[in-house]
């Protein structure tokens, strides 16, 4: 555990570190009868992570954190299958889609995650695989007018485009 809380930290702080340099090639500032710059937001936000993360790597060298002074491994084999199991869902889920799109990749990945590893009930699995779609349709599509990845389906939703748009 303490290993990794190290390694972790540090791996945030060089993508925070990234991140910011990033950020400051825009304008990180106020500018005047404008606002905040356009880096403003991404810069202060990473250099917040930034200071975070030296803090944690400051109490694990003072070990005064209890994952700091911890000799636990980080993962053991219950905790290793089901991460693997979780990562190749989502893998599988990402891959689909390309050929389904969102609308039908993203509750398949609900139902196996809460009715398999969650073992929640039918009733609620259902509800949150056939809701959630939804919702994230009439987000993205109708209110931000973003299109999401629909694959072979999209022919399914030209009668929405039409009633709502």
């Amino acid at each position: 555990m303490r290993k990794a809380e190290l390694v972790m930290a540090l791996c945030l702080a060089a993508f925070s570190a990234y991140l910011m340099l990033k950020s400051a090639e825009l304008p990180i500032g106020w500018i005047p009868d404008e606002g905040p710059g356009g880096g403003a937001f991404p810069f202060w936000l990473a250099a917040g992570m930034f200071v975070c993360c030296m803090s944690v790597v400051y109490r694990w060298f003072r070990r005064t954190s209890p994952i700091s002074q911890s000799t636990e491994p980080y993962m053991d084999k219950n905790t290793q299958r089901m991460f693997i199991t979780i990562a190749g869902s989502l893998t599988v889920m990402i891959g689909a889609i390309h050929f389904i799109g969102v609308y039908f990749s993203l509750p398949l990945f609900l139902m196996f995650y809460l009715r398999f590893l969650g073992r929640h009930s039918w009733p609620l699995v259902a509800g949150v695989a056939i809701a959630t779609p939804i919702v994230t349709f009439f987000f993205f599509e109708i209110a931000l007018l973003k299109t999401l990845p629909k694959g072979f389906t999209e022919p399914l939703f030209y009668p929405l485009y039409d009633m709502f748009l």
